[in-house]
């Protein structure tokens, strides 16, 4: 779906903000936080996905994508999923993670999938070059699917199953381990959940601009779970393309422990030992509780540079 060499050359700026998330951890969230952010509005001169745009998706035309970015006069916030490791470091700009329980993301993956217009899935394939045929079809059972995610290899073949646990990790890993250094800020999707005014202002210190705390409470209202399902046309990812059978359905749920219903006591012990392979037990710890709910060693990431207006 993406491919981190679309970022070779592409000119940054002081300011910028690359959200860089593993898929279905709250990506489409957390641009718009950043939107309120920059624009001071919960109202935006363009669909979402066309002001912050998925700079490496291979089915994007990246001539058309860099020149609506570089058209772009407010401060510009970009969309990936790849992984830190594999982007261009610039000192100048900011670069937001968001990490969510692994266990959700996988069901979240699951209703996006049986979401996805058919038509459209058949098309992007033929787009990036590959044999429909050659996909193959999940399981019908969705523990089964399950684990085909958790006990799946690190993907990067097209026909593969899709993004696997150990991408996840992977992914934000990479963030983890420089999650003190500036300009580099690690979220999580339960602390929006539970507190999404308090994190709407982390991500304003975050990114260094001055906003009032009544204007944070007025902003957040805007971003919650059931606004954003309302205004899904202008938010979700895709809409303009009729990714989705449904646009409104892409904002599924916007819960935490979806998980519980599928997943009995063995399966739990199961995936946690899976879990225990790839990360330490401090991101273990951290991936499924967040910030706010575990006791993981102090919040990561921190404004740098000058403060700027919400204008940017």
């Amino acid at each position: 779906m993406s491919d981190s060499a679309l970022w070779a050359g592409f000119p940054m700026r002081d300011g910028d903000v690359v959200i860089s998330t593993p898929p279905k951890c709250g990506t489409s969230w957390m641009q718009m936080l950043c939107a309120l952010l920059i624009f001071d509005s919960p109202e935006f001169p363009r669909p979402l996905t066309e002001i912050s745009p998925w700079l490496d998706a291979v089915s994007h035309d990246l001539a058309s994508t860099c020149a609506t970015l570089e058209a772009q006069q407010h401060r510009r916030f970009i969309k990936t999923h790849t992984p830190l490791d594999g982007l261009p470091f610039d000192e100048r700009v900011t670069y937001v993670c968001q990490g969510r329980d692994p266990r959700d993301v996988a069901m979240s993956f699951d209703a996006a999938s049986a979401n996805i217009n058919p038509a459209v899935r058949v098309a992007e394939a033929a787009r990036a070059g590959i044999d429909p045929r050659k996909v193959p079809t999940p399981p019908a059972d969705p523990l089964e699917r399950f684990w085909q995610w958790a006990d799946g290899e690190f993907v990067d073949d097209p026909t593969g199953p899709g993004v696997t646990l150990v991408n996840l990790v992977h992914h934000v890993r990479t963030f983890w381990e420089r999650r003190h250094e500036p300009g580099v800020a690690l979220f999580h999707y339960n602390d929006l959940l539970t507190d999404l005014p308090g994190q709407l202002r982390h991500l304003a210190t975050v990114l260094a601009i001055d906003v009032s705390d009544r204007r944070i409470e007025q902003l957040a209202g805007a971003a919650t779970f059931e606004r954003m399902r309302e205004r899904a046309d202008e938010l979700a990812p895709g809409a303009s393309a009729n990714l989705w059978r449904s646009n409104r359905d892409f904002f599924h749920s916007g819960t935490s422990g979806q998980w519980r219903a599928l997943l009995g006591p063995s399966d739990v012990r199961r995936y946690q030992d899976r879990l225990a392979e790839l990360a330490p037990p401090d991101l273990v710890e951290w991936l499924h509780a967040g910030w706010l709910g575990s006791g993981s060693a102090g919040r990561a990431g921190g404004a740098r540079g000058r403060s700027r207006t919400s204008a940017g």
